[in-house]
């Protein structure tokens, strides 16, 4: 039997497709739900803004992680090697209070 797919059109909503910048995810659970708080640490700055929050099923987190595990292992097969420095981003380190208290 032959499978098809079926195609969805997808558009942006307004400002969206301009993307919004990262550098930290906290991920936290509960029985029902997974959410991800995208956050942007500034260096020297006390203080993190929460940029978006994404709440996902947790089907559709466990397809996101594989889709990016797939991602990932395409993009070091074109680009080598993604290093994972044990803490800090952009070269810096997180003084002892803007340590991240969740998991990214």
């Amino acid at each position: 039997m032959e499978e098809r797919k079926e195609q969805m059109d997808i558009e942006f909503s307004q400002g969206v497709d301009e993307g919004t910048y990262s550098n930290l995810a906290i991920i936290s659970h509960s029985n029902s739900e997974f959410i991800v708080d995208f956050v942007r640490v500034m260096p020297g700055v006390p203080k993190a803004i929460v940029k978006s929050r994404i709440i996902l099923t947790p089907e559709h987190a466990k397809r996101l992680m594989l889709a990016l595990q797939e991602n990932i292992a395409k993009f070091e097969q074109h680009n080598g090697r993604i290093v994972i420095r044990e803490r800090g981003f952009n070269g810096t380190v997180f003084p002892e209070a803007m340590e991240p208290q969740g998991q990214a």
